[in-house]
């Protein structure tokens, strides 16, 4: 189940992060499609800790958990800086997020033994 809780907000984000690029800032469509983002961002990297990784650093956790510290890290910067109207960090830890996110999705398409390798692959 939490692999399809995490499937889902890693989708989520790569299509609103895209749109969310791709459009004018500061609208209310970009904060409201933008806290839509950030708790899927959440989502997706809180719900990556209760899936396991083929490569067992430490009780089941692997490099890409890794990514997920780092995402929860720029969710949280990124907020914050855009509440103390730090656009400049806001925009770099978010932009950041995104670019790991995809990152991720790129290696997990990659990896063999992936969920999303066989989907695609076999």
């Amino acid at each position: 189940m939490s692999v399809y809780i995490h499937l889902s907000a890693a989708l989520w984000v790569l299509a609103i992060g895209a749109l969310q690029l791709a459009s004018t800032k500061g609208t209310p469509r970009h904060r409201v499609l933008g806290w839509s983002w950030m708790v899927a961002m959440m989502v997706a990297a809180l719900s990556s800790f209760w899936l396991t990784s083929h490569l067992d650093w430490f009780m089941g956790y692997g490099p890409i958990h890794l990514l997920s510290i780092w995402v929860i890290i720029c969710v949280v910067i990124s907020v914050s800086a855009i509440r103390c109207g730090n656009i400049r960090r806001h925009r770099g830890f978010a932009v950041g997020a995104y670019l790991g996110t995809l990152g991720a999705a790129v290696g997990a398409l990659a990896m063999p033994g992936r969920l999303l390798h066989t989907y695609f692959f076999t």
